[in-house]
């Protein structure tokens, strides 16, 4: 499957997962009901406790669905996670960096958050968030430890896949509506460790209220056990699949076998195994994590047997053998770092940019693409396009890209990226930034501009910001507010606004201003090409005539090569609107509603827009690498530098 489908099959596992919460809410109300009855004979009470459940379990699920609204976040807080910051200094936490960050270069979506749960000897690992825009990643300072940087990448990759495919909001879904139903066991125990008042009760010297606050105490731990069972079954039935195809796609990605399957192999080597020490938190992510975090029966197990995920990748492993590394390392556990040095990855020799742009005569840095495989690639990155993210992020200078990750630096330097050439243009937006935030701020911008930054080649220029995009989304709202307010200011400072400039303070809304509030920003398509006809008119015809300034007759035909894609059947007519750019803001409300198998030809489209002339340049490919951004279709770095 493509990302698009994955998109359409994770709609399909909500609805699933909403068929089954309701079936489980109805088993445990119909239980409830038969005890009060078999107590009361009583219809009225039969129907109060019916209610009073669905109340419980209601506003149990809404009150922890709200808990979560902030994202991915949450949750590695929750269990007690630290986060890595850009500056850290520990090899383990340098190198977990290094790898998310390539990987998030070559799958085209924002730079996680990163967290550490240090209590946790476990080999470990999750994913959680609403979107690729808020997701966090947290991994056990045990596969730190552990493992080595091919297996490390395996579980990243692992990961990835989950952000990727959907599965983090049904994974978060499921975390608040599941919580209702274990809730009604929480309540039993508190009213029955208050009604016994930490002393033995004597039945007979207690009045009927007693009895029966006793008689709903053990009611509800009785039946509060059934949502348990409830809740594991729905998570095992959600997410097993899940993972055996997060698996197949790690594979995909990385094309090799041996890191995914050496991190599982350690796993059932070592005594810790993948266990979480806290146990209560376990039990809540258990379908988040890379392996399972509690032992269950295999009727809950939430992923596959661990020798089954081993086989898969390697089909001649046998049990025995996992015997035997369990033996080896009971006495000298595995170093990853150690590993790493043995294996002469301590490092990485990476090539300049240069070197990975295939240039045409006459027209540098500028690459051939055919739109169907461009949109078979959206969120979907092979080996080659790691392997050129590992180079790209090479090429980037180390004090950017420590910049990125600093709080009070990322701001400066994505506000020099937009520093016009005109010296009076840029005096205005000096003045502008020393307005919005003070003095010392327009200052580092312009050292900035003449300093580190003025040698960037443009087509670093994105996926060094993406690399901050983290870093802002950290700051306190009302800073980050003033931010895109001066952003905004830099973006008119000249009366007209630049391809890369719209580029730029468009992603920074959708994956650092949106992703603040994650909840908020779901989306859940439904419409199809025909119900959007204009909008995609309006998106074709910007797109070719960015594509071609100054140059009507190959916009058109550019523009008629996109709509032959998505509409062949249709004569719209080339009208490109007066505003340029800005009139896309407008037509990102309907095009994002559109269901993913439909969102799958707009891709195709705007590629063949872009792509008619069989090549793509920088700003191309920056317009489109924005435009599946804003539609929440990753794009690989295939395209990152054209």
């Amino acid at each position: 499957m493509n990302f698009f489908e994955h998109q359409a099959q994770a709609r399909r596992n909500s609805a699933r997962l909403v068929l089954l919460f309701a079936l489980a809410v109805t088993a445990i109300v119909a239980m409830v009901d038969v005890l009060v009855w078999l107590s009361t004979g009583s219809p009225r009470m039969v129907l109060w406790s019916s209610l009073l459940t669905l109340a419980v379990i209601g506003l149990a699920s809404l009150y922890r669905i709200h808990s979560l609204r902030a994202g991915g976040e949450v949750v590695a807080v929750q269990l007690g996670g630290t986060e890595v910051t850009a500056d850290t200094r520990d090899p383990g936490l340098r190198r977990l960096r290094n790898v998310v960050e390539e990987i998030a270069i070559a799958s085209g979506v924002p730079m996680p958050r990163l967290y550490v749960l240090e209590q946790d000897a476990g080999i470990n690992a999750f994913a959680a968030g609403y979107s690729p825009a808020d997701a966090t990643i947290a991994v056990t300072r045990g596969a730190l430890q552990r493992l080595n940087r091919d297996e490390l990448q395996g579980v990243i990759a692992h990961e990835f896949s989950h952000i990727l495919n959907g599965d983090m909001r049904l994974n978060i879904r499921l975390m608040g509506v599941l919580f209702g139903i274990l809730m009604l066991s929480v309540i039993g125990k508190r009213v029955l460790m208050h009604t016994g008042g930490g002393s033995r009760v004597r039945l007979g010297r207690v009045g009927a209220p007693v009895l029966v606050l006793l008689a709903i105490a053990l009611a509800g731990i009785a039946i509060g056990s059934i949502g348990v069972f409830f809740g594991r079954l729905i998570k095992a039935a959600v997410s097993r699949q899940r993972e055996i195809l997060a698996d197949a796609s790690a594979v995909q990605f990385t094309r090799q076998t041996e890191g995914l399957a050496g991190a599982l192999k350690k796993i059932g080597g070592l005594d810790e195994g993948s266990h979480l020490a806290d146990r209560a938190g376990a039990e809540e992510v258990s379908h988040m994590l890379f392996s399972e975090g509690l032992r269950l029966s295999s009727w809950f197990a939430t992923h596959p047997p661990l020798l089954d995920r081993i086989q898969r990748l390697q089909p001649g492993f046998r049990a025995e053998q996992l015997q035997t590394l369990r033996g080896s390392w009971f006495s000298a556990p595995p170093d990853g770092l150690a590993e790493d040095r043995a294996l002469g990855l301590a490092g990485h020799d990476v090539a300049s940019v240069d070197a990975l742009l295939p240039t045409l005569p006459g027209m540098p840095h500028q690459v051939r693409v055919d739109p169907a495989q461009v949109a078979a690639q959206v969120a979907t990155p092979a080996d080659d396009d790691y392997q050129q993210a590992v180079r790209l992020a090479g090429s980037l200078p180390a004090p950017l890209r420590a910049l990125a990750g600093d709080r009070a630096a990322a701001q400066p330097l994505l506000l020099a990226m937009l520093l016009d050439a005109d010296a009076a243009v840029v005096a205005q937006q000096r003045e502008a930034v020393r307005r919005q935030l003070g003095e010392a701020m327009a200052d580092s911008v312009m050292q900035l501009a003449t300093g580190p930054l003025r040698d960037l080649q443009a087509a670093l220029r994105l996926p060094l910001a993406a690399l901050a995009f983290p870093t802002l989304r950290s700051l306190p709202r009302p800073q980050l507010d003033a931010f895109m307010r001066c952003i905004e200011a830099l973006t008119h400072a000249d009366g007209r606004i630049s391809l890369f400039e719209y580029c730029l303070s468009r992603l920074l809304l959708v994956q650092v201003q949106a992703a603040l509030d994650p909840s908020r920003h779901l989306h859940f398509g439904r419409r199809k090409t025909t119900s959007v006809q204009k909008e995609f008119a309006t998106l074709l015809a910007v797109v070719a005539r960015a594509g071609n300034p100054g140059d009507e007759a190959s916009a058109r035909r550019a523009y008629l090569a996109g709509l032959q894609r998505i509409l062949p059947q249709d004569h719209l007519p080339y009208a490109p609107p007066a505003n340029g750019v800005l009139a896309l803001d407008a037509v990102w409300g309907p095009l994002d509603s559109m269901d993913p198998l439909a969102k799958q030809l707009l891709v195709e489209a705007v590629t063949a827009t872009v792509s008619h002339n069989q090549r793509v340049n920088v700003a191309e490919a920056e317009l489109l690498r924005t435009i599946c951004a804003t539609l929440h279709c990753p794009l690989p770095a295939m395209l990152q530098v054209a």
